[in-house]
């Protein structure tokens, strides 16, 4: 694509062109790409505007902001890519503390040469989510780095959502004697991902779990007012790293039962190929929810009730440990310290 400034009165060759610096300059070349690729992927009135920020209505309740970068490698993966994996994360950020997403920004680093399909096919996808989810993109920016400094495209988002009166949930609220339960299988994003980096020569017949939570988090948070003491997504580092994050918060321990997590058979022999435990791999669609006991059945039929948590299952309690240790009962009656992880098992894994 030549980089003349005359040349961008031209439409975008969306099929056969390339991102150049001019994209990213602030120019004629950046105003053209977010006019005729950008816009047609998010539009919505607030973003129609074209300033430099977006003027949003009051919110009834108290607001809740959450901020994500998106740098997965490869960025299309089974089940998803960059773009929808930018929504999913950002609004399941808001969600799990509660509260009702309400609106998305997004900021683009993209590397030169980059081809403009490519880009169109994320930005779509990404509007795609966006529009399921009920939440609007609403305000953004594009940065163009020279060949070589990037990665294809690293995407950058924030969420704001609304919380309502009385809803309360946290990772420093969980209690002994509390329910651990989760929405399904573990390990599917991590692994769909893993499946197409060229290196690693495995196939798997998986796909990446990505999906936004929100409705999920309000199906369970109606089915037990008050009952519920911790949402978490368990994202990078598994469901292991997660629930060491909340027994630390909450200074409690947790035991697992091995036998109640289940694990996709796929998932787990590629799992078993490359080394992995499934504890550790991350999830993208997935729901961590710490309950009172008593409140543990009406959380589960909820979260059976709803399609992201057809296969929830109850496996674990909270306990009052001296220290924040999580243990597990594994299927041949022993227990098992459950660590943090430690180092990098998965990287650019969303």
């Amino acid at each position: 694509m030549s980089t003349s400034p005359r040349a961008y009165t031209r439409p975008l060759d969306i099929q056969r062109g390339r991102i150049d610096l001019n994209h990213g300059a602030g120019g004629r070349a950046s105003a053209q790409l977010i006019r005729e690729l950008f816009l047609p992927a998010f539009d919505n009135p607030a973003l129609r505007q074209g300033d430099d920020g977006a003027r949003l209505p009051p919110a009834q309740g108290r607001l809740v902001l959450a901020t994500d970068a998106h740098v997965v490698s490869p960025l299309f993966f089974p089940g998803g890519d960059v773009g929808s994996l930018a929504v999913h994360g950002t609004i399941n950020d808001v969600a799990v503390m509660g509260a009702q997403p309400l609106y998305l920004t997004a900021s683009f680093i993209i590397e030169e040469g980059f081809a403009l399909a490519e880009l169109q096919r994320i930005a779509q996808s990404m509007g795609a989510a966006a529009r399921a989810a009920g939440v609007a993109v609403v305000t953004g920016d594009t940065k163009v780095v020279e060949r070589g400094k990037g990665d294809g495209v690293f995407i950058s988002t924030t969420g704001l959502g609304v919380l309502a009166d009385g809803v309360e949930v946290g990772g420093a609220l969980a209690q002994p004697g509390d329910a651990v339960l989760i929405s399904g299988t573990i390990g599917d994003h991590g692994v769909a991902v893993l499946s197409q980096r060229e290196s690693l020569g495995f196939a798997a017949d998986v796909r990446s779990d990505s999906a936004a939570l929100h409705t999920l988090t309000a199906a369970v948070l109606a089915a037990a007012p008050g009952a519920v003491h911790v949402l978490r997504d368990p994202t990078r580092g598994g469901l292991a790293t997660t629930l060491n994050e909340i027994a630390s918060q909450s200074a409690v321990g947790m035991t697992l039962d091995e036998a109640a997590i289940a694990v996709n058979p796929p998932v787990e022999a590629a799992c078993e190929l490359l080394g992995l435990d499934p504890l550790y791999v991350a999830n993208e669609g997935k729901l961590v929810v710490i309950c009172t006991a008593a409140a543990a059945d009406a959380v589960l039929a909820a979260l059976r009730a709803h399609p992201l948590g057809a296969r929830a299952a109850r496996i674990g309690t909270v306990t009052a440990e001296g220290q924040p240790f999580v243990q597990m009962r594994t299927r041949l009656g022993g227990r098992r310290i459950v660590d943090w992880l430690s180092g990098e098992q998965l990287p650019r894994i969303c």
